[in-house]
């Protein structure tokens, strides 16, 4: 089992960057795949990326390529999020996810542990 805890959220204005960290236990840490998902009032939790047990390969939501980077460091137990160009529309509670089957997967219910999430929060 793995607990995940998220940080790095707050508030910032249109146009800045901010980037997510997610601290995992334990020790097996480079035997999950890792993703980020996020949901706003109102609307489904949806897929944001994901990274490999390596960090050799990523995937990205198709409407977030080439703004957000995924990636990890296995020594430290931790995944990141970094977040540029930041627009209103990207105001949601972040959530960091694990999943122990090999392989990407869009679809939260594919996901086996989560964290509680860290909000954030874009001004205009």
């Amino acid at each position: 089992q793995v607990q995940l805890v998220e940080s790095g959220g707050g508030l910032v204005q249109a146009g800045a960057s901010l980037r997510l960290s997610c601290a995992a236990s334990g020790r097996t840490f480079s035997t999950y795949t890792m993703a980020w998902f996020r949901q706003a009032p109102g609307k489904e939790r949806e897929f944001v990326a994901a990274i490999s047990r390596s960090g050799g390969s990523t995937l990205y939501a198709d409407s977030l390529k080439g703004r957000f980077i995924i990636s990890r460091d296995n020594a430290k137990n931790t995944v990141y999020l970094q977040m540029n160009s930041l627009k209103p529309e990207d105001m949601a509670v972040y959530y960091c996810a694990a999943k122990r089957d090999y392989g990407f997967s869009l679809s939260r219910v594919r996901y086996d542990y989560w964290g509680q999430g860290t909000q954030v929060t874009v001004s205009s």
